[in-house]
């Protein structure tokens, strides 16, 4: 394969504009053309790598669900351990959890209590930056579990939903990359 530059044009060009979805006035954004596409999902996965690389992580945390399907590659890619951030009550065993609010209501995700721990570097890969809340409490997660944040990367970020702000005083220094903002 031949390595892109600058791999913005071609990502932007496989994410599908669904209006109205999964409300009337919101428009989707679905990334399973860019995944779909060999050519396009490498271009990602590999920018992604670089980031955590450059980062000096040591372990990538995926942010269910898509986050799962952007992490885990790039963890292989990059020889790196990849962790599971989850809803609530799916993941089985001893857990640590971190509720947070959405604009009507709260969340909260866990993560298993062994997989991460002190010495641990971890990059944490989604596929949008909107809100910044579900972000916000995997870092506090991390945290809370002893570890050390080596930064964010996500495939895009809502410029519009104020997210960045949210997320960039609780990354305390640590690098926020978006590959795209729309």
């Amino acid at each position: 394969m031949t390595e892109l530059a600058d791999p913005s044009a071609l990502l932007l060009s496989r994410i599908r504009d669904v209006p109205d979805h999964p409300e009337p006035g919101v428009t989707f954004k679905d990334i399973t053309p860019l995944l779909a596409d060999p050519v396009a999902f490498t271009a990602l996965t590999e920018a992604l790598v670089e980031s955590s690389v450059r980062s000096g992580a040591t372990k990538v945390v995926g942010l269910e669900a898509r986050g799962f399907i952007l992490a885990a590659p790039v963890a292989v890619r990059a020889g790196l351990g990849f962790i599971p951030v989850r809803k609530a009550g799916k993941l089985p065993g001893a857990t640590l959890s971190q509720a947070y609010d959405l604009e009507y209501g709260s969340a909260e995700i866990e993560v298993h209590a062994e997989d991460l721990a002190a010495g641990d570097r971890v990059m944490v890969i989604d596929d949008v930056l909107a809100t910044g809340g579900t972000a916000e409490a995997s870092l506090r997660l991390i945290r809370r579990a002893g570890a050390e944040v080596a930064g964010v990367a996500v495939l895009m970020e809502l410029g519009f939903l104020g997210g960045r702000e949210r997320l960039v005083p609780a990354l305390d220094g640590a690098p926020l990359e978006a590959l795209l903002t729309v």
